[in-house]
C-alpha cells in the first residue's frame, strides 16, 4: 500500500463516518503570529476547538502539511523528519472517546491491517492535585478493543519514567500481557503551553491516549542510547516503539479556581503519515518508504553511485531538509533570508548542501534537481509547488551560490587568523587552535559550519608539519561551542516571543483592529499599483501590522502616500464590515479574493468592507471602518525575490 493509498484511505473512513474533508492549510499561519510555521494539523483549528463554528460542521478531517524546526538536529536517525504530512480528525463538541477510539482502532487494524499484537497504549495518570482524574474510560475502551482481536491488555501505571528506569531495574514489563500504560503530565497531557502547571488561565488542554508499534525487540538503531541496558518500556528512547497516532481529548480549562469541564468536549486526533506509512509497509525507518524513495535514488546518482546504507545520516537530512525547504517556498511567500521563515529556509539548504559535498556532489545547481523529484512525487495532492516551481529553482540555484561564497568567506577568515597566529610568535605553528567563541562566530556570523572549521584548522595544522586536533579537544571545544549556541537560541526565542505576543488566535482589540487595516491595505495596494498583487503573508500583533505582498519593485514615495491616503479614505467614509458564509465556488464567482489554493475549505467566511474590499478571510474584524483610527506606513523594503514588505500603524 503506497503513502498516498494510505493518505486516500483514511480520509475515505472517516468521510464515510461523516467528517467533511477539509483541505491543507497553507505552511504559513494565517492569523497568528505566534509562530513561523504550522507544524500540527489542530494549529488552524484552534478557534474552533475554542468554540468558534466551523463553516463545515462539527466533524473534521484532513492531511495537514506540517513544519517542525525543533527537530532539524534529530533528522538521520531514522524516524525524525522536519516536513510531515499530520492525518487528523476532529469532533468540536461532537463525539468523544467512546467514538474515537475503536474507529481508530478500526482504521489501523482493519483498513492498513496493523497487526494489534505490536500495537501498544498510552494514557494519562491524572493529577491528584489538580484534582484531574486518571483516565480510566479510556483504558476500558482500549481492553474491549484488544479483548475483542483475541488479546490480553493489562494496565500498568508507569508513575515516575526516571524513578522506574533507574530503581526498578529487575521490572521487565511483560509485552505480551502489559499493553496499556499510565503516564503522568509530561508524556500524556496536551496542551498549546505544555502541562498543566504551565497553562496560563483561560487555556484548554486534557490527557490524551497515545499509540506506539513495536518495531522488534532486537532492533538496536541508539546503540549510544543511555536507555540501551536499562529495563524498556514503549516511551522510553531505545528505538523499539515509535509513535504512530495521538487520541488528545480536549475537555479541561484552566480558571483561577483550578480546572474546570469544557461545555463543549473536543476530539483532536493526530498521526503522521510518514510513519504510519514506514509501519504499514513493514520498514524500520521513515526513509525506507515510498515518500522517499526516488529522492534518494537521484542522492545517489548526483552523488556519484554514493549508497544510503552506507551513508544513512548524509542522505536522511539531504532528503528531508530539501523536502522541506520545497514545500515551504511552494507557498510562494517565502524566500531563504536572515530573519523569520527565511532564516529556516537558509539554514535547512544549507545544512543539505554541506551534506551533499560531504558525500561527493560537485554538480553545480543539483539542489533544484532533487526538488523536481519532491515535487513530482506529490503532485496529484499539492499543487502548490508546481505552480511556484520556478520560484523555487530560482532561490536554490541563488543559496547555492551564496553558500559556496559563505565557504569561501569562512575559509579565508580562517587562514587569516592563523596567519596572524603565524606572524605573532606564539608557540610553534603546530599548535594553532580557533578557540570557542571563534567558532562560534564563524558559525553564526558566517554560516560556516562547526566540521568544517575543524577540518580547515586540521589542513593548515598538518600543511606546517603538525597534527591534527584530538577527538578529545574538538569535543571539548564542541561542547562549549554548544553552551553558547544554547545561550543564543534562549535570548532568540526570548526576542521572539516578545516580537510576536498576542499568542495563537489573538483576538485583542488593536489585533483585530489591524488585522481589518490589512484588509483595506491589500485592496489598496491592488488600486494603485495593479490588479495582479497578492497577499504573500502577514504577521499582525498589537502593536503593528506586517504584511508581504507580490511586487517586483520598491514603493515610490508617491505610491506610499496614495496607498495611505486610500486605507484613510475607507476608514474616514465610515464602512460597515459585514460576514457571510458562502460555498467556496460561489465567493470566487462573486469576486472575492483570497489565495484559494490551500488556505481555506469548501465553505468559506467571505468579509465584506462597504464597496471598499470582499475579502476571504478567517480572522477577527471590527463592525466599522470608523474604530481604525489613522493609518500610517512605518517602512516599506523588499522580503524577498519579487515579494516587498510593509509594516504600519493605527495611530
Amino acid at each position: 500500500m503506497t503513502a498516498s493509498e494510505i493518505r486516500q484511505k483514511y480520509l475515505d473512513f472517516f468521510a464515510q463516518k461523516n467528517h467533511h474533508i477539509i483541505p491543507s492549510a497553507s505552511l504559513i499561519p494565517a492569523n497568528d503570529s505566534s509562530t513561523l510555521f504550522i507544524s500540527s494539523g489542530m494549529q488552524p483549528l484552534i478557534p474552533y476547538l475554542l468554540g468558534e463554528k466551523h463553516p463545515n460542521g462539527q466533524r473534521l478531517v484532513n492531511s495537514q502539511k506540517c513544519i517542525r524546526v525543533d527537530d532539524i538536529e534529530e533528522v538521520g536517525d531514522g524516524r525524525h523528519n522536519t516536513f510531515f504530512e499530520m492525518l487528523g480528525n476532529w469532533s468540536l463538541g461532537d463525539y468523544f472517546k467512546q467514538e474515537q477510539l475503536p474507529w481508530v482502532f478500526e482504521f489501523l487494524s482493519g483498513e492498513l491491517k496493523l497487526d494489534p499484537k505490536k500495537l501498544y497504549i498510552t494514557v494519562f495518570r491524572g493529577n491528584d492535585e489538580l484534582k484531574i482524574s486518571r483516565d480510566e474510560e479510556s483504558v476500558k475502551i482500549w481492553q474491549e478493543l484488544f479483548t475483542s482481536v483475541g488479546l490480553e491488555a493489562q494496565d500498568l501505571d508507569i508513575n515516575d519514567i526516571d524513578f522506574f528506569i533507574n530503581n526498578n531495574s529487575n521490572h521487565e514489563i511483560d509485552f505480551n500481557k502489559d499493553r496499556i500504560f499510565y503516564y503522568g503530565d509530561k508524556k500524556n497531557w496536551w496542551s498549546r503551553s505544555g502541562t498543566p502547571d504551565k497553562m496560563p488561565i483561560g487555556e484548554i488542554g486534557g490527557g490524551d491516549s497515545e499509540m506506539f508499534y513495536d518495531l522488534g525487540a532486537d532492533l538496536k538503531r541508539h546503540e549510544n542510547s543511555p536507555w540501551k541496558d536499562k529495563p524498556c518500556h514503549v516511551n522510553c528512547d531505545c528505538g523499539r516503539f515509535i509513535e504512530i497516532g495521538n487520541n488528545v481529548f480536549i475537555e479541561y480549562k484552566k480558571t483561577v479556581n483550578g480546572f474546570e469541564k469544557l461545555s463543549q468536549k473536543n476530539v483532536d486526533f493526530g498521526g503522521g503519515l510518514e510513519r504510519i506509512t514506514m509501519v504499514a509497509q513493514g520498514k524500520t525507518s521513515i526513509f525506507e518508504t515510498d515518500l522517499f524513495a526516488t529522492i534518494l535514488e537521484k542522492i545517489s546518482e548526483l552523488s556519484g553511485g554514493q549508497k544510503y546504507a552506507d551513508n544513512v545520516a548524509a542522505f536522511e537530512i539531504i532528503a528531508d531538509h530539501l523536502k522541506s525547504a520545497t514545500f515551504i517556498m511552494g507557498t510562494g511567500e517565502v524566500s531563504p533570508a536572515n530573519t523569520d521563515q527565511g532564516y529556516i529556509v537558509r539554514r535547512l539548504l544549507r545544512r543539505a548542501i554541506r551534506y551533499g559535498q560531504k558525500i561527493g556532489i560537485k554538480k553545480i545547481n543539483w539542489t533544484r534537481e532533487i526538488a523536481a523529484k519532491i515535487i513530482d512525487l506529490y503532485r496529484d495532492v499539492y499543487s502548490a509547488n508546481e505552480k511556484n516551481k520556478e520560484f523555487i529553482f530560482t532561490n536554490l540555484d541563488q543559496e547555492e551560490e551564496k553558500f559556496a561564497k559563505t565557504l569561501e568567506q569562512g575559509i579565508a577568515r580562517i587562514e587569516k587568523l592563523f596567519i596572524n597566529y603565524q606572524n605573532s610568535g606564539q608557540g610553534i605553528i603546530a599548535s594553532f587552535l580557533l578557540d570557542a567563541a571563534t567558532l562560534f562566530d564563524l558559525y553564526q556570523t558566517y554560516g560556516f559550519p562547526l566540521e568544517l572549521s575543524f577540518e580547515e584548522v586540521n589542513r593548515l595544522r598538518i600543511e606546517n608539519n603538525g597534527q591534527a586536533i584530538s577527538k578529545d579537544i574538538e569535543e571539548t571545544l564542541l561542547t562549549a561551542v554548544n553552551e553558547k549556541l544554547k545561550v543564543h537560541q534562549e535570548l532568540s526565542r526570548t526576542a521572539a516571543q516578545g516580537k510576536f505576543k498576542g499568542g495563537l488566535a489573538d483576538s485583542s482589540a488593536e489585533t483585530t483592529q489591524l488585522h481589518t487595516a490589512a484588509h483595506l491595505l491589500l485592496e489598496s495596494l491592488k488600486k494603485v499599483l495593479g490588479p495582479e498583487v497578492e497577499q504573500r503573508g502577514a504577521n499582525i500583533t498589537a502593536e503593528r501590522l506586517r504584511f508581504d505582498f507580490s511586487y517586483n519593485e520598491k514603493l515610490s514615495a508617491e505610491q506610499k502616500i496614495e496607498v495611505e491616503n486610500l486605507v484613510n479614505g475607507a476608514i474616514a467614509r465610515k464602512l460597515p464590515v459585514t460576514m457571510e458564509e458562502l460555498p467556496l465556488a460561489e465567493a470566487k464567482a462573486k469576486g472575492a479574493s483570497g489565495i484559494f489554493e490551500s488556505k481555506y475549505g469548501e465553505r468559506v467566511k467571505v468579509y465584506k468592507i462597504g464597496d471598499f474590499s470582499y475579502e476571504i478571510c478567517g480572522g477577527p474584524h471590527v463592525n466599522n471602518t470608523s474604530e481604525l483610527g489613522k493609518f500610517k506606513i512605518q517602512k516599506e523594503e523588499s522580503s524577498s525575490a519579487g515579494v516587498r514588505r510593509i509594516k504600519a500603524v493605527l495611530e
